[in-house]
Parts: structure tokens; C-alpha cells; sequence
């Protein structure tokens, strides 16, 4: 008994399995694992990048970054900065990047950039330093100190002091940025509406963290990228070019606030990704 399926192959039956043949042969071409001599070899696992903040700002200043990065594909996080002082603040970056796996790329923005400049020495696992318009002192060397190495910092003047106890006893000093200087002075490129909730949320910074000398130098060791803000009013250009040559930064200038990172997100972004794609090729 001869069986048949009823179908009789027509021209376009013969087509038509000629067409989901070659859509199947292409799959398995496009799916199929690296052969001997590496044709096709899956895409390098993506670093993930650390985000630290400064002073008179919080995590939060980094969400259009984080948002343009995850659509990248890449794992972010940005740790709070306690912002108490240099040697503990970068202790404590310090322990929390133990806790992320693989290859970190660790961008600091303003003071967070001498924090990571600390805290990444002897980590094995990071692969590039970012600064974003911030400080990278070298041993023996404080943000203040830095910040008036040349002229063109104005942020003194702009600031209240406002002292709090001290865990061991005695009295410290928090800075923060009066409210109606915000704008002008930290953010002058970033609409007004904006920049209102950025004075009402800001972190204070203790001037004894500003005044710390540091102890350690990543950008010694590590590769690092360097985003100049020319506009910047916090920490002058011409300090911010002095560190980036000092470093053998890769150097991007663009004409932005000290606020970068809000004002022009797509711009920083490019660069930490430039870093992310460098270092860990």
C-alpha cells in the first residue's frame, strides 16, 4: 500500500521550501558558536560602571547618564558618596566595589573623581577612571588645593556653612550652595525649574573632605578619560587641563557648567563608553 500526503510538489511548493531552507541555513549560520579559527565569536561581556557623585549633588544627578548607558546594555549603579571625608568616603567606595563582579569602569564626577582616584588603587578589576569635570590629585594633594591653583573658581563666596557634631565629639562644617546662587554658579546651562529642585535636594560636603590630602593615585596605574567642561565656575578649566595632561588623560573639552552630567547627558555618556570600549577590548 503505497502511502502519499496528498500534496503534489508544484514549482511554488519546491520555492517555498527552498526559501524556509535558506532562512534556516542563515539562523544556524548567524547562532552557531566560534569555530576554530574564531568566525564568529560571541560579543565581549560589557563592564559595568560605577557612577560617583560630588558634592552638592546626589545620585540622582547621573539619571540621564544611567538611563542612555542601560539602553547600551550596560549594568549601572551609582553608590551614594557620603561625602564626610576623603580617606572614608573612599573606604567606603572602596568596600562596595568588592561587591560588584567583573571589570568596573568607575566615573567620578567633581569631588567624586578624587574619591575614585583613591579608593580604584590596587583593584585589579578597574579597567578605566572617568572624570567628569572633576578633581584628580596626585598624593599630598587636596581638592581645595587644586581648585585654586588657578583663577576662575567663584563657588566661595556662593557658599553657607552649617556646622553638625562630629561622631567622636566636637564640630564639623557642612557647605552647601545657597539656593539662589545655585543656577548661576553649579548648573548654568540646566533650566531654571531643574536646577530649583537640585538646590532644595543637594548633599553638603564637609570642608574637611574638600581640605584632605590624598594618600593614593589610580591614574597612575590605570588608563583614565577626561571630560573638560569649559564653562565650569567650581573647579577652573585651566585646573581641570593641568590634571587631565598630568594623567595622560584621553581629553574631551565641551562648553557646559560644572553639571555636565545633567545639562549635556549624551556627551558624558559617549565618554565613559569610549573608556568602557578601550580598556576592556
Amino acid at each position: 500500500m503505497k502511502l502519499t500526503t496528498g500534496l503534489r510538489p508544484t514549482r511554488k511548493r519546491v520555492a517555498a521550501l527552498g526559501a524556509v531552507a535558506g532562512a534556516a541555513a542563515l539562523a544556524l549560520a548567524v547562532t552557531a558558536p566560534a569555530d576554530a579559527t574564531g568566525a564568529h565569536r560571541a560579543p565581549d561581556k560589557k563592564p559595568t560602571v560605577v557612577l560617583v557623585h560630588g558634592a552638592f549633588a546626589d545620585s540622582s544627578s547621573w539619571n540621564g547618564v544611567v538611563k542612555r548607558l542601560q539602553h547600551d546594555g550596560y549594568r549601572v549603579v551609582a553608590p551614594a558618596n557620603p561625602l564626610r571625608g576623603l580617606a572614608s568616603d573612599a573606604d567606603y567606595l572602596d568596600s562596595y566595589l568588592k561587591s560588584v563582579k567583573g571589570p568596573i569602569v568607575l566615573a567620578g564626577h567633581s569631588y567624586g573623581g578624587a574619591v575614585i582616584t583613591q579608593a580604584a588603587a590596587g583593584n585589579p578589576n578597574v579597567k578605566a577612571l572617568v572624570y567628569i569635570a572633576a578633581f584628580a590629585p596626585d598624593k599630598g594633594e587636596s581638592a581645595l588645593e587644586l581648585s585654586d591653583k588657578y583663577p576662575g573658581s567663584t563657588l566661595g563666596p556662593t557658599l553657607d556653612a552649617v556646622p553638625f557634631p562630629l561622631p567622636g565629639g566636637g564640630t564639623g562644617t557642612d557647605l552647601y550652595i545657597k539656593a539662589d546662587k545655585f543656577h548661576d554658579q553649579f548648573a548654568a546651562d540646566v533650566p531654571t525649574p531643574v536646577t530649583d529642585l537640585m538646590a532644595a535636594t543637594q548633599r553638603p560636603v564637609a570642608s574637611s573632605a574638600l581640605e584632605e590630602k590624598a594618600t593614593e593615585t589610580a591614574w597612575k596605574t590605570i588608563p583614565s578619560w577626561d571630560l573638560i567642561t569649559t564653562n565650569d565656575k567650581n573647579i577652573p578649566p585651566a585646573a581641570q587641563r593641568f590634571m587631565a595632561k598630568r594623567a595622560h588623560s584621553h581629553t574631551t573639552e565641551i562648553a557646559a557648567s560644572h553639571a555636565v552630567s545633567v545639562s549635556r547627558p549624551g556627551a558624558v555618556t559617549r565618554v565613559i563608553e569610549q573608556a568602557a570600549r578601550t580598556a576592556t577590548r
